[in-house]
């Protein structure tokens, strides 16, 4: 049994309980292509690949990590531990490095990739919840339906965009990642990710993870869906949750050949 509370806006998301007259958000169950392990003890918070290598953040105070991952096998290649005391959130690759951010405390580091070592912060304000690129913005979620496009050089605010599900906005965006010109987002708390329109801030579909849940198996409430990583070179895409036994790929039917 799945057991997730929806939020109302993602609820109206599902054709049998839309009462709106356009079309609600398409709901979609991707194939699963081939399923990999993954590190039980990994409270996942972020997820990426970047120049053919898989990095992962982690969360929980005392044991926030950022880790360069063995796809195949699901060991870690090699790690860097977040400061004491802060729970680590999602990362984002961008030159030769990789960025974090944190839940509370508004403190983001920079890290050298691929060796994750610490070269510097930055700040920001509110909560950190996840972070992707679309190769001209830093894209970070914040919990809140408004996603902030940040200028790269100075991780200052560029613009914001609001999002929203049927009219109504939508919070709880998590883990985020840029396929093919929209921002896929886990919806926390929920076996949802949706896919967002970066000009209008509107969900153009939903992916439905229960099955993956579902064969997950876990019980406990915090172990969601959480981790999206695309392969912009393979054109691969692979989701996982906070500390799932597995890691897949998945392709969506609709998905356009390339």
């Amino acid at each position: 049994m799945i057991r997730f509370l929806l939020p109302l806006a993602l609820v109206l998301a599902l054709p049998a309980a839309a009462q709106q007259a356009s079309a609600p958000a398409p709901v979609e169950k991707p194939e699963l292509v081939q399923a990999y392990p993954h590190d039980t003890t990994a409270f996942t918070e972020g997820l990426l690949i970047a120049d053919g290598a898989m990095y992962e953040s982690t969360g929980r105070e005392g044991q926030s990590i950022i880790r360069q991952v063995d796809l195949a096998t699901g060991k870690t290649l090699r790690q860097a531990t977040v400061p004491d005391g802060l729970f680590g959130e999602g990362i984002v690759a961008w030159g030769p490095e990789l960025r974090s951010v944190t839940w509370h405390g508004g403190r983001g580091f920079r890290w050298t990739r691929p060796a994750l070592k610490r070269t510097g912060e930055w700040r920001y304000d509110g909560e950190g919840w996840a972070m992707t690129d679309d190769g001209h913005h830093i894209i970070l979620s914040d919990g809140t339906p408004r996603l902030r496009f940040l200028d790269p050089k100075t991780m200052k605010v560029a613009r914001t965009l609001d999002v929203t599900v049927n009219g109504r906005p939508l919070k709880y965006l998590n883990e985020l990642e840029y396929i093919d010109g929209q921002i896929w987002a886990n919806v926390w708390m929920t076996p949802y990710i949706v896919r967002i329109d970066p000009a209008t801030g509107v969900v153009a579909g939903v992916v439905d993870l229960s099955d993956l849940v579902n064969r997950v198996g876990l019980t406990d409430r915090d172990s969601v869906p959480n981790g999206i990583a695309y392969d912009r070179v393979k054109r691969r895409i692979y989701v996982t949750g906070k500390n799932w036994p597995e890691l897949f790929e998945i392709r969506l039917a609709s998905a356009k050949p390339h």
